[in-house]
């Protein structure tokens, strides 16, 4: 985002909502797994057993993910299956979303590098078509079990992992998957830059204190709150992104994180 933006405060409030227009989301989507794919195809056969930041993971176990989650957004029955599994492990409900990565690279892993590639863009498209036409009153309602987010637990609704994290969840990969191979990573501010700015929007209502946000790259900008004596935060916006998330050695503004 290449203009300055102004964000307004306010303290978030559970079930979390999505925070982007519902087109602004589907289009994200669509592009989002399209860029994915590319980078996963990019890769050469000595880059899939390279460590990745995800600490656990190697690339291959990563992109096992990717492809389990697109999978999962592909179609009401795969969504529910691995829900079901997911749930019945320890502490099912309690971590979703871990129950759920660990179930999509248990059962994807087992796939070759040419068949992981092949999956992406296969089921890209499909995914984005799954996530369409899940109809407002199911992404409305609020998701089973919660998440810890910043030391207490929140509750998201369907539309808020819809429309915003399983967006955000292949974008942050395909950073990671730049980080551990040293492959160009394409940014946009049509695209990465939107999904920045709505990064910096929640991260503004989850913090609620006055700020200047200086992000420096393609995909960056610059956000105020309504009080122009707020703290000063100048860095890159992909390195912004990533602490917030937990990654690297920058520490994350106001010591706040947002999900992935």
């Amino acid at each position: 985002m290449s203009d300055n933006q102004t964000t307004v405060r306010g303290a978030i409030e559970t079930p979390l909502q999505p925070g982007i227009a519902r087109p602004d989301a589907l289009r994200l989507a669509a592009d989002e797994y399209a860029r994915v794919a590319d980078a996963v195809a990019a890769l050469a056969p000595g880059d899939w057993e390279r460590p990745t930041e995800c600490t656990e993971w190697t690339v291959h176990q990563l992109v096992s993910h990717v492809v389990g989650m697109a999978t999962m957004a592909s179609s009401p029955f795969e969504s529910r299956r691995q829900m079901r599994i997911a749930e019945k492990r320890p502490g099912g409900e309690a971590e979703m979303v871990d129950a759920l990565t660990a179930l999509q690279v248990r059962e994807f892993g087992r796939h070759t590098p040419a068949e992981l590639v092949a999956d992406l863009y296969r089921i890209g498209p499909k995914a984005a078509k799954g996530r369409r036409r899940t109809p407002g009153f199911l992404r409305r309602r609020a998701m089973a079990g919660s998440e810890l987010v910043n030391g207490q637990r929140e509750r998201w609704t369907l539309g808020y992992l819809i429309d915003v994290v399983l967006t955000r969840d292949p974008w942050m990969h395909r950073i990671d998957l730049s980080r551990a191979t040293g492959r160009p990573l394409a940014l946009t501010a049509d695209h990465d830059g939107r999904i920045i700015d709505d990064v910096v929007r929640e991260w503004a209502a989850r913090h609620d204190k006055p700020y200047r946000l200086t992000l420096t790259g393609p995909a960056g900008g610059t956000w105020t709150s309504p009080d122009p004596d707020g703290e000063a935060f100048e860095l890159d916006a992909i390195e912004f992104c990533r602490a917030l998330c937990g990654r690297g050695s920058t520490p994350a503004p106001f010591d706040t994180q947002v999900p992935f």
